[in-house]
């Protein structure tokens, strides 16, 4: 970071590329957690799995190559959607019950988000508050492995747990190189108990992210390989995905993209849509993937007059815009609203809310909203500076 607080351009300095995760991928690969657990050294592994994910059976799959190689198990599953910090402590109060030298994170983004929270308290001591920020782990974490079974989150390929502060209802970004998972298991098979909207909701978070890195002030060259391929395969596959669940190869496309668009994730972090959804999750119960689809369109372009050529790159790799649409015909628009535009066809096409008042936001507390939005963390990234102000302004323009 300069000296008056602004990031440099990739340009203009060096940089460092994290990728701390081995990527072990396809189908059926879940029935290999076990021996690649004892090559990590485990004997005793506690599994965080919520209990969405333990009604569908996927843990049981994962105790058994577990206990199949001789490796204790218990399992944690007293958390939801959004793990909070109180939850995690009762996590941790759970392994120190059981002492294990392993956790796993089997599910969506709150059971790897829940399994970095234990391994944050369990091995460091302290409360969940003590630990947000970047490199905040005060010794040695446990290893670990991920195995998601939703595309959407990229928590198996960052550093970072996302945790709901249980007071104050805010999300909490707690990270260290430390808390990153040794290993992550991408078995597409896991991801075909998912209903289509969450699917889509996962999805849609994906697709945020690898556009949100993409233009990020702190993006680099190696980021950008990650997260423009993440767009790739996500722009191809997910509209597929949404129309057949059942086609294997699509889904297995998304997963690899929200894996890549983790780990651009990783290394370039987010922008402001991210930072306009969170409000909106707190305050009103939003569920973050609509909250952040229904926000990126806007955000795309606010920054357009910053990083259009950046939104290029990614435009090249849509589709052709549908005949009677936008753009379809005439002046063509700029690469930030066919991006937009796209968008925003996605939301209406997994069935998802496009405006605020879609949602029953229909007077909302803009001012409130865009304060809470201006302090978000993920906001000092977005290309162009946002403050109170221009997430107001943002705010207006999804109603």
């Amino acid at each position: 970071m300069l000296e008056n607080g602004s990031l440099p351009s990739p340009t203009e300095h060096q940089f460092d590329f994290r990728a701390a995760t081995r990527l072990v991928v396809g189908a059926g690969a879940v029935s290999r957690l076990g021996d690649l657990a004892r090559e990590l050294g485990a004997t005793r592994a506690l599994v965080a799995s919520d209990p969405g994910i333990v009604r569908a059976g996927h843990t049981a799959a994962a105790i058994e190559s577990l206990e199949a190689t001789g490796i204790a198990t218990a399992v944690f599953d007293q958390f939801g959607e959004n793990p909070t910090s109180a939850q995690v402590e009762a996590g941790t109060a759970v392994a120190r019950d059981f002492h294990p030298d392993l956790l796993v994170g089997l599910g969506g983004g709150s059971s790897m988000d829940c399994a970095k929270g234990i391994n944050f308290l369990y091995s460091c001591g302290g409360r969940m508050e003590d630990y947000r920020g970047r490199g905040t782990a005060t010794g040695p974490l446990l290893p670990s492995i991920a195995v998601p079974t939703t595309a959407g989150t990229g928590s198996e390929t960052q550093s970072f747990a996302l945790i709901t502060d249980a007071a104050t209802g805010r999300k909490m970004a707690c990270g260290d190189p430390r808390a990153a998972f040794r290993v992550a298991i991408l078995d597409v098979e896991l991801t075909l108990t998912q209903p289509r909207r969450v699917a889509a909701l996962t999805g849609i978070d994906a697709v945020t992210h690898a556009v949100e890195s993409h233009v990020s002030r702190a993006a680099t060259p190696a980021s950008r390989i990650f997260s423009r391929e993440a767009w790739r395969l996500l722009a191809t596959h997910l509209p597929q995905v949404l129309a057949d669940g059942g086609d294997l190869d699509a889904r297995q496309a998304v997963q690899l993209g929200a894996a890549w668009a983790g780990l651009a994730i990783e290394n370039a972090m987010l922008g402001a849509a991210h930072a306009l959804a969170n409000p909106l999750t707190a305050a009103h119960g939003i569920v973050h993937g609509q909250a952040v689809g229904l926000m990126l369109p806007h955000v795309v372009r606010f920054n357009a007059v910053t990083c259009d050529q950046l939104y290029a790159e990614l435009a090249a790799d849509l589709p052709p815009v549908p005949r009677g649409s936008a753009g379809a015909a005439g002046v063509p628009d700029s690469a930030a609203d066919r991006i937009a535009g796209w968008l925003t066809r996605l939301l209406a096409q997994a069935g998802l809310a496009t405006t605020l008042g879609g949602l029953g936001l229909t007077a909302p507390d803009i001012a409130s909203l865009a304060a809470d939005a201006a302090t978000q963390w993920t906001g000092g990234y977005n290309p162009r500076p946002v403050t109170a102000a221009e997430c107001g302004s943002l705010y207006e323009a999804a109603r």
